[in-house]
């Protein structure tokens, strides 16, 4: 029975979630020429997802998996083609330095996938980095892979790009709406929206970020919220600035998680830890910045890493892993329902493949393929 004025809308592909991935499909879906829509239950380029944070590491020699490096090269030309398009700087190549021993998951796994795909890296022994950059504190056993080809983007910047474009190229978005529920039906998916609304589409593209624990749980796969802390500190120094300084990546046992971060862009040191958070839940996450649990432990790892960086605390944000089992993304059709795209569980890792992600959703939506290897992604991974 039909609900007495309940608005009903045609689309070809409604998009669930507009942050980093979901604003990137609303634009790649778009640009195909059909009528879709995005729905989004906070504001434009928000804080209180997964997506921001100023900056995010990308880079192409991938210690994770190898298989992962054809999208990443993919993306690298859609991020090129995205600034040329919007008219913003979205990506800045500093340079990566990833240390730590021989053996070490980072330096063991970005050398193997550069050699598997021809990636240029260079080696660098604990000399070679204290050579190249003085006042870095390495250790006697540690050595470096440093990837020219690699740096920072900028999230909430090319969330607004994706979004421009996208409206642009005729897509409607509602912000400050919900995607209560949907469901199936012969010629569809039909949603079902906080403002009473209902949104019929052909295909519905899901991209909810850590709001998508439920959507995994009843594809067959767990997803955790993870609360880690990212912070800001004004260096004592000019040596970190972001034209003598790159990106950094440093796996140590005395850590409680990889320590990374960025150089001074102007807005000070960026650092964090890369994992060990607490659980959380998305609605309830603490997002109150406590400088002995949240701070000091990152100042401490970046002082006795890059002395000097981490002089004076400015900021600091709590942002969300959302981590599957295995820590690898879910890119796929819902084994239930092949007309519903699932994106998420992008693990504290994701931000770089946004483009990519973006394009790879729309052609599972309209075409019912991927043009990319994306099986290692699969749901099916999870399902006995």
């Amino acid at each position: 029975m039909e609900r007495v004025g309940v608005e009903r809308l045609a689309y070809d592909v409604a998009v669930a979630g507009l942050g980093g991935m979901g604003s990137a499909a609303l634009a790649h879906c778009a640009a195909r020429g059909v009528r879709v829509i995005g729905i989004e239950q906070f504001d434009p380029a928000h804080a209180l997802g997964a997506s921001s944070g100023k900056t995010r590491i990308i880079r192409q020699a991938y210690f994770e998996d190898p298989a992962y490096v054809p999208m990443l090269l993919r993306a690298y030309e859609l991020w090129r083609q995205l600034e040329e398009r919007s008219g913003e700087e979205l990506m800045r190549l500093t340079g990566l330095l990833m240390a730590g021993t021989q053996n070490s998951e980072i330096v063991s796994g970005s050398v193997r996938a550069a050699r598997l795909h021809d990636l240029p890296v260079e080696h660098l022994t604990a000399s070679d980095m204290r050579r190249r950059y003085p006042g870095l504190r390495v250790a006697d056993e540690e050595v470096g892979v440093f990837e020219s080809n690699a740096g920072a983007v900028f999230p909430e910047k090319t969330i607004r790009a994706h979004l421009g474009i996208a409206q642009e190229l005729g897509a409607h978005m509602r912000f400050r709406t919900s995607v209560l529920r949907w469901h199936s039906e012969p010629d569809g998916v039909t949603l079902e929206l906080s403002d009473a609304s209902v949104v019929r589409a052909r295909s519905l593209i899901v991209t909810l970020g850590p709001w998508f624990g439920e959507v995994m749980r009843a594809a067959g796969a767990q997803l955790e919220v993870q609360r880690n802390v990212q912070v800001w500190f004004t260096p004592k120094t000019a040596a970190y600035a972001a034209d003598r300084f790159p990106a950094f990546l440093i796996e140590r046992e005395s850590l409680p998680a990889p320590l990374y971060g960025f150089p001074d862009f102007g807005d000070g040191v960026k650092a964090a830890f890369h994992g060990g958070g607490a659980p959380a839940e998305p609605a309830q996450l603490d997002r109150e910045i406590n400088p002995q649990r949240d701070v000091e432990p990152v100042a401490r790892a970046l002082e006795n890493w890059m002395p000097g960086a981490a002089a004076t605390f400015r900021a600091g944000k709590a942002c969300m892993y959302a981590l599957t089992p295995d820590q690898h993304f879910v890119i796929d059709r819902d084994l239930r329902d092949e007309r519903v795209v699932l994106c998420g569980g992008f693990s504290g890792h994701g931000f770089k493949f946004a483009p990519v992600v973006g394009e790879i959703a729309s052609q599972l939506a309209l075409d019912g393929g991927a043009a990319l290897d994306i099986d290692f992604l699969s749901l099916r991974r999870f399902v006995k």
